[in-house]
């Protein structure tokens, strides 16, 4: 937290002055939400080396992800603020088509 000088009050009487403080309150990054979403033609095994690769789950999560994905649609990859989401749903889409998939990764406010 850090402050920033206020006003400068002058009392004519007393002939003293105070100093008021300022404090800024820093809110919280807003958060993202990378969803990744089933399609016909990603095959399992690309999607569980993305989710381990780009967002650095361990095997038995990317597995659970991947599961998730395939039987209710879409699925989460990870909450982060808005530049990192933004630059890991690019490597995604770059990856997805350096191999010919179709992934779709998209990202929606936390809320």
């Amino acid at each position: 937290m850090s402050k920033a000088n206020g006003p400068k009050i002058f009392d004519s009487s007393t002939g003293t002055g105070t100093k008021t403080r300022t404090h800024l309150r820093l809110s919280p990054p807003v958060l993202w939400k990378v969803i990744l979403h089933n399609d016909d033609y990603t095959t399992q095994d690309f999607v569980v080396w993305i989710l381990q690769s780009v967002f650095h789950k361990p095997e038995s999560e990317a597995v659970r992800v991947m599961l998730d994905i395939h039987r209710k649609g879409k699925g989460l990859a990870g909450v982060y603020p808005f530049d990192i989401a933004d630059t890991k749903a690019s490597q995604v889409k770059t990856m997805a088509e350096a191999k010919e998939f179709p992934l779709l990764c998209t990202l929606e406010p936390e809320a």
